[in-house]
C-alpha cells in the first residue's frame, strides 16, 4: 500500500463552496476511487491549502484509470471550479516528496 501526500488550492473566496462540495461526495465516485484501489482519502485544509492524504495500492495505476473514468470526469469538472489550480490528471506527479517522519515505533531504551 502507498500513501502519497498531495496540496492543492482553493480560489479566493470559495472555501465555503469546497467544504460543501465534499460534505458528500457522489455514489459513484466513491465506487471509481475504490475500483482504482484507494483504500482511504484524507483531506484537511488550512485556509486556502488544502492537504490530502491518500492511501492506494498503486498511485501511479489509480491515476491513469481515474484519467479514463467517466465518475472522476464529472467530479473533476466540478470541483474544479472552486481550485486555483487545475488537475487535468495528464501528468506523472508522485504526490507532496517526504522530508521526514517519526518511526511507529521509536528507539528501545534501556536501563
Amino acid at each position: 500500500m502507498e500513501r502519497i501526500a498531495l496540496h492543492t488550492r482553493i480560489a479566493e473566496g470559495r472555501e465555503e463552496d469546497y467544504d460543501r462540495e465534499h460534505a458528500r461526495i457522489p455514489d459513484e465516485l466513491d465506487a471509481s476511487l475504490r475500483a482504482a484501489g484507494v483504500h482511504e482519502w484524507r483531506i484537511w485544509r488550512d485556509g486556502r491549502d488544502i492537504f490530502h492524504l491518500v492511501e492506494v495500492r498503486d498511485y501511479a495505476a489509480m491515476r491513469h484509470r481515474l484519467a479514463e473514468d467517466p465518475a472522476n470526469q464529472r467530479w473533476q469538472e466540478h470541483i474544479n471550479q472552486f481550485l486555483e489550480v487545475v488537475d487535468d490528471y495528464g501528468g506523472e506527479d508522485s504526490g507532496l516528496r517526504p522530508v521526514w517522519s517519526l518511526p511507529a515505533h521509536g528507539p528501545e531504551v534501556t536501563a
